[in-house]
């Protein structure tokens, strides 16, 4: 930090309860200081914060994570999708959603989000519970995150297969509460879809499921195996014709040798 060593830092990281600063102090900040503030939030401050829950609930996370990266990169809008990523909001304890996006910024890689270095909060959040104490993703992340200003939060009780989802209305500081429609929650801020299928989220687009990756793959497996099995078709029925080609030019070269055989013989005196 580009401050004189007899002064002290205007704010300092405490590792055991890491929190960026205030707006009003990082205002005053020099950049030279904001970037030693960054540089000292740690991008892992420990498990109580985004503790393993196992296959599950990584897969739970990830599959959406993928699918809406490629829906973004695919639609042009620039927007970053990030899964477990320390999340630091101004003077706030530090948190880690499942799945995050924000819309409107670059995609680069992170990491950690903090709000006043990105200019902007988060837009979405998805948790995904798998044990533990249900309320801290159904009861006390529905209050945390609306206070946060975060527009639109939903959480999937993956054993149970349960989705609620929340937005918050134009100037309000709780969440309303949505209701599922025929083609299941519809995100306002993403412009999807969201559905239970299995033990997993799914988006939707104008009546079309998102992809995750695993289907990508298959689908390319089985257009590489059935393109393989036309080249194999092909080839087969190359090589027949070659072979037909080869019996008839033998047949006209015995017909022709028998034909010379033949004139040698009328030709003898």
């Amino acid at each position: 930090m580009s401050t004189p060593s007899n002064t002290p830092p205007r704010w300092v990281v405490d590792p055991r309860d890491p929190r960026a600063p205030t707006r009003e102090i990082w205002d005053s900040l020099t950049p030279e200081e904001r970037a030693a503030v960054v540089a000292a939030l740690p991008a892992d401050p420990g498990w109580e914060v985004a503790p393993p829950e196992g296959d599950d609930h990584y897969e739970a996370a990830d599959g959406p994570r993928k699918a809406l990266r490629r829906f973004f990169g695919k639609s042009g809008r620039r927007a970053y999708v990030g899964t477990n990523l320390s999340v630091y909001y101004p003077n706030e304890r530090v948190f880690a959603p499942d799945l995050f996006v924000a819309l409107d910024v670059d995609p680069h890689r992170r990491s950690s989000w903090v709000v006043l270095e990105e200019g902007k909060g988060l837009d979405f959040v998805l948790e995904v519970h798998v044990a533990g104490d249900w309320r801290k993703d159904f009861v006390a992340n529905v209050e945390r995150y609306a206070r946060l200003g975060i527009p639109e939060y939903f959480a999937f009780n993956l054993r149970t297969g349960v989705l609620v989802g929340h937005r918050l209305p134009p100037g309000g500081d709780s969440y309303v509460p949505l209701s599922p429609g025929a083609a299941g929650f519809a995100s306002e801020v993403l412009g999807l879809e969201l559905f239970v299928e299995g033990d997993r989220v799914r988006f939707f687009h104008a009546g079309a499921q998102l992809p995750e990756l695993d289907e990508l793959v298959g689908r390319l497996e089985s257009a590489m195996g059935e393109t393989l099995g036309r080249l194999g078709a092909l080839e087969r029925e190359l090589e027949e014709e070659r072979a037909a080609r080869e019996a008839e030019r033998t047949a006209a070269e015995q017909r022709i040798a028998a034909l010379e055989r033949e004139l040698a013989e009328r030709n003898k005196p």
